[in-house]
C-alpha cells in the first residue's frame, strides 16, 4: 500500500511540478521542525508599451482618414480598404491642405462643356463625410445669385484642386454666409493663388460678417457664432428670450458627448501611423512637381 501511494505522489509531482509536493528545506521553531516549501519565483515580464509617435496634426489636415465615430457604421476591414484606395487616389491627384474658410478652385471633367472641363472658385463653407465619401462645399456669388457646389474629394472626375488662399475662420461651418451680405461670398474666377511660406502657421481670419434682415436660413441667434457681427440687432426681445431658453451651456462639459463624437486618441495614432510614410512621400513628390511647374512656365510675350 505504501509503494502504491508513493507511486501516486510521484506521478502527481511529475504532472504539477516536482517542487509542489517535495519540500527541500526544513526550519526548526522551538522543538518543532516544519518543512518549508520554496517560495514561488515571481517573474516580471516587460509589457510592450505603445509608443506615442509625435505625429503632426493629421486629424485637422486629413480629417477624412478618420472613420465615422458612430459604432453602427464601423467596419475595420472596410475602413482599411478605403484608406488604401484613398492613398492610391492621392498618388494620382494632389489633394492639398485646406480648411473651412479657405478659398479653393476645383476643376472637374465635364463632357457638356466646350473645354471638357469645369472650374469653380469659392470659399469652403463645410467639410462633410469621411473615407471615400469625404466632400466639401464651395460657395460663390455668380451674376448676383449664390451658387454652392458640393465636390467629392475622391471622385474620379476631379482633375485639380488649387488652394488660392489658405486660412481658417472663427467658426467650424460657414452656412451663415447664405444670409450674409453678398460681398462676403464674392470671389473672382481669375483670382491668383496667394504666396505662402512652407511650414508657416495657418492664419485665422477674424472677420465678422454682417447678416441681412430676416428671414434667415436658420436661427443663427441660437448658434453662438463668433464670425457674425451683432446678431441681436435683427431679432426681437421675444426671440432673445427663446434663444436663452434653448441654450445648452452644459454641452461643453459633457464628456460622453465628446466621446461619442470623436475617435479615441490611441486609435487616431494607430490610423495615421499606418498611412504616415506614404502621405509624406506624396507630399514631397507633389511639392517638387509644383516647384518644377513654377520654373517651367513660359514667359509672357508683351
Amino acid at each position: 500500500m505504501a509503494n502504491s501511494s508513493g507511486k501516486i505522489t510521484k506521478q502527481i509531482a511529475c504532472i504539477f511540478g516536482r517542487n509542489c509536493f517535495m519540500p527541500q528545506k526544513s526550519q526548526t521553531i522551538g522543538k518543532y521542525s516544519t518543512s518549508v516549501f520554496p517560495k514561488a519565483e515571481t517573474t516580471t515580464y516587460d509589457q510592450p508599451t505603445k509608443e506615442r509617435t509625435s505625429l503632426p496634426d493629421y486629424r485637422f489636415v486629413y480629417p477624412e482618414f478618420l472613420p465615422d465615430p458612430n459604432p453602427e457604421f464601423r467596419n475595420k476591414l472596410r475602413e482599411k480598404l478605403e484608406r488604401l484606395d484613398m492613398l492610391r487616389r492621392r498618388a494620382k491627384i494632389s489633394i492639398p491642405e485646406f480648411y473651412v474658410g479657405s478659398i479653393l478652385a476645383i476643376t472637374v471633367a465635364d463632357p457638356n462643356s466646350p473645354s471638357k472641363n469645369n472650374r469653380f472658385v469659392g470659399i469652403c463653407i463645410d467639410r462633410i463625410g469621411c473615407g471615400l465619401r469625404a466632400s466639401c462645399i464651395l460657395r460663390n456669388i455668380v451674376d448676383g445669385h449664390g451658387v454652392e457646389i458640393k465636390y467629392e474629394l475622391y471622385n474620379p472626375l476631379l482633375k485639380r484642386i488649387e488652394v488660392l488662399r489658405l486660412e481658417k475662420r472663427l467658426d467650424s461651418t460657414l452656412y451663415y454666409l447664405r444670409d450674409a451680405l453678398p460681398q462676403y461670398s464674392t470671389f473672382s474666377f481669375d483670382m491668383e493663388p496667394e504666396p505662402r511660406i512652407e511650414g508657416a502657421t495657418i492664419p485665422i481670419n477674424p472677420l465678422q460678417v454682417e447678416l441681412k434682415p430676416r428671414p434667415w436660413y436658420a436661427r443663427w441667434e441660437r448658434a453662438n457664432l463668433m464670425g457674425v457681427k451683432d446678431v441681436n440687432s435683427h431679432i426681437t426681445e421675444k426671440m432673445l428670450k427663446q434663444a436663452a431658453i434653448h441654450e445648452k451651456p452644459w454641452e461643453k462639459f459633457d464628456l460622453m458627448k465628446q466621446y461619442r463624437s470623436t475617435i479615441p486618441e490611441d486609435e487616431q495614432v494607430e490610423i495615421f501611423s499606418e498611412v504616415e510614410s506614404q502621405l509624406k512621400e506624396q507630399e514631397v513628390t507633389w511639392q517638387n512637381a509644383r516647384r518644377q511647374s513654377k520654373f517651367s512656365r513660359k514667359p509672357i510675350k508683351v
